[in-house]
């Protein structure tokens, strides 16, 4: 960061700093559509300032204040001219980030500008194949690992760097520091890639020293964040407002059942096919998409009763052998990008469910819902862990967070808990 441009933007009146802010914007060529909402997010808050007499600098007690009056509300239905409402949050943290330091940086890296140089494709796509071939990454996951390295290798291109053995460690230094802005967990998990990457490098010859060791070692804990998980009567609405008359109601009734009553994730349930379906032994049968394990649960009669009006009266004819499908022609399985978090708030919104505080109340959210369930009846530890397909007990552990009385058994019986296979 240029320091110059620091000082410059941190003193500057409020309204010079949101200009200075646009033209910013522009030199990173941000769409006009996004360019129109930041506009108009800051325009409101020199307009807010102004009327409160809350001074001509930014702080962030402005856009604290400024938040309050402005952000969305859960459940609240917005007038077509209030949209830029709901970016609220965001806008005010790339000013924010402006006013500190004095630049802005894209939270989406523009993958077409990516560049990396002639020299480099080739351990890259070296790397690439050995991912696929030899760890055996599920598309999703390789696919993402290659973006962080092609980022990792564009990055090292800034710096005049043309050759990977080029690097010097102020270089892997200065490349973490460039992701201060990205959440722990995010950062760890790109240096983690990075680091991988480094040692294939140094193992096909291509770098003459290890540099791994230079990256930080980033821990984030597991138990890091509470899960969300929603009230029982809130899980009752929102099951209650699907319209199982409808192709849609019949599909996203048996999908919202089997996250909130078997606690499929949400890969699973969208790669979920015919085969899977055990009829005769009552049981879906999968292959876990995360950890590779072969799961089998019980086919409950509300869940088997789900799918059968969804197969019989709600799927469109179709040789896919995927069980849901989208519902438009031509009627394909949902795509690996495609995480379904727009079922649940399409009827969520429809039941009109507020949350009492801020959470997730996508499908992942359903499952943690299950977990804390079966904490709440007493259910062993164990149990809720090859329920939901956890490699370990002490992934399951992170649900006793959301019940104190759980939490209390669950440090009384550490010993169980560690023998538990």
């Amino acid at each position: 960061m240029d320091q110059s441009n620091h000082q410059v933007s941190s003193n500057l009146p409020l309204h010079q700093l949101v200009a200075r802010a646009e033209i910013e914007l522009e030199k990173l060529c941000y769409s006009r559509r996004s360019l129109r909402r930041y506009r108009t997010i800051w325009r409101q808050l020199v307009a807010f300032s102004r009327q409160m007499n809350l001074g001509d600098e930014y702080s962030d007690d402005l856009a604290a204040r400024f938040s309050d009056a402005y952000q969305m509300r859960e459940g609240e239905r917005l007038q077509p001219s209030e949209g830029w409402r709901r970016h609220v949050v965001f806008g005010l943290k790339v000013l924010g980030d402006f006013a500190r330091d004095g630049c802005i940086e894209r939270t989406v890296t523009d993958m077409q500008k990516i560049q990396v140089s002639a020299l480099m494709k080739k351990p890259v796509r070296d790397y690439e194949l050995y991912c696929r071939d030899r760890l055996h990454l599920r598309p999703t996951t390789l696919r993402e690992r290659m973006r962080e390295i092609a980022i990792f290798a564009d990055f090292l291109g800034s710096k005049n760097i043309t050759i990977f053995d080029q690097m010097q460690p102020t270089d892997l230094s200065a490349f973490v520091t460039s992701l201060h802005r990205l959440a722990a967990k995010t950062v760890s998990r790109i240096v983690s890639d990075v680091r991988g990457f480094l040692q294939f490098l140094l193992l096909r010859g291509i770098l003459q020293r290890d540099l791994s060791h230079v990256l930080p070692k980033i821990r984030v804990p597991r138990d890091a964040t509470i899960p969300s998980v929603w009230d029982p009567d809130l899980l009752v609405r929102l099951l209650n407002v699907v319209d199982r008359s409808s192709p849609k109601g019949k599909r996203d009734y048996a999908i919202l059942l089997l996250a909130c009553r078997l606690g499929l994730r949400m890969g699973d349930i969208r790669t979920l096919t015919l085969d899977n379906l055990k009829w005769e032994a009552g049981t879906i049968e999968i292959t876990q998409s995360k950890t590779l394990v072969p799961l089998c649960l019980p086919l409950t009669e509300e869940v088997g009763a789900s799918l059968i009006d969804y197969l019989k009266s709600g799927r469109p004819q179709t040789d896919q052998r995927e069980v849901f499908l989208t519902l438009t022609p031509p009627f394909v399985p949902f795509s690996e990008t495609n995480n379904l978090h727009g079922i649940v708030k399409h009827w969520k919104d429809l039941a009109g469910i507020r949350f009492r505080t801020k959470q997730r109340h996508g499908l992942h959210s359903l499952r943690h819902t299950l977990a804390t369930k079966l904490l709440g009846e007493q259910t062993p530890f164990h149990v809720i862990s090859e329920i939901l397909g956890h490699a370990t007990t002490a992934s399951t552990l992170i649900y006793a967070k959301t019940d104190v009385e759980a939490l209390r058994t669950a440090a009384l019986n550490t010993e169980e808990v560690r023998h538990v296979e």
